[in-house]
């Protein structure tokens, strides 16, 4: 076990260090691509719109780190797998990866449509194990420390949370979380030097919201947090000792019941 108590609240062993993140290019992909790159983290960011990557990564110019714009979907695997060869031919691999990207649809589900059910859950499980399975892949290459980071939501650890309709959101984010658990249980098995954490947020107002139909009627009545917020959880799960396991992290808004 390398020693590391040293790094205590700190982010310095990750200087350097490659991250792919994403759904980057907005919410809080990009308040996490932006705390990274800050922090001195080479950060790949995959998302759809590669002209908003570009415009961050100009905004971080004079950072610690850089932010590598890499147009893609995580529906669409070989956009993945293009992604990662990215980061391997660019700077040998990767060592963190945050799974952030995910869609929320308000729509019950008796009335949803095939598509948009299977869209639910290869965005937000399927990508997402895709991606876990290449960092996990790059990180054993390498042999060095690896991280990895699934954003969920306090959906993905109690459905009744729900007021309105949100079809197969919680199913996904529940998805999200057995996986988280069964991969850091494989990972133990193997004894590999990496790290799994999910961060269960309640309600942040991104463009999640938006996209998904809701009604801001509703939402702009409850208290939430802010894309920052969760940004710093994921430095804070990064720099904790090389030997702590930071399992959940479950965030809400003060006072919120939840």
């Amino acid at each position: 076990m390398p020693v590391c108590r040293s790094s205590i609240t700190t982010m310095e062993r990750w200087i350097g260090k490659i991250a792919v993140v994403t759904g980057a290019s907005s919410g809080i992909g990009e308040a996490i691509a932006k705390v990274l790159v800050r922090t001195g983290v080479n950060v790949v960011g995959f998302a759809r719109r590669e002209e908003r990557l570009q415009v961050i990564s100009k905004e971080l110019d004079g950072s610690k780190g850089s932010l590598h714009p890499v147009r893609g979907d995580v529906r669409n695997e070989a956009d993945i797998l293009r992604a990662f060869q990215y980061a391997k031919d660019k700077f040998g691999g990767v060592d963190i990866l945050v799974n952030n990207a995910g869609i929320c649809q308000h729509q019950a589900i008796t009335e949803a449509s095939t598509e948009s059910l299977r869209a639910l859950l290869e965005v937000n499980v399927l990508g997402a194990a895709v991606c876990a399975r290449e960092a996990v892949k790059s990180i054993r290459q390498r042999g060095t420390e690896g991280h990895i980071i699934n954003i969920n939501s306090i959906l993905g650890l109690d459905a009744t949370i729900a007021t309105v309709p949100v079809s197969l959101y919680p199913a996904s984010k529940f998805a999200l979380h057995a996986m988280t658990i069964n991969l850091r249980e494989e990972i133990r098995q193997n004894r590999d030097n990496i790290r799994m954490t999910g961060i269960y947020p309640g309600l942040v107002k991104t463009e999640i919201l938006e996209m998904s139909g809701a009604d801001p009627r509703v939402y702009n009545k409850l208290p939430y947090v802010e894309s920052e917020d969760i940004a710093d959880a994921v430095i804070y799960a990064l720099s904790a000792p090389c030997n702590v396991q930071v399992e959940e992290i479950k965030i809400t808004p003060l006072h919120d019941k939840y």
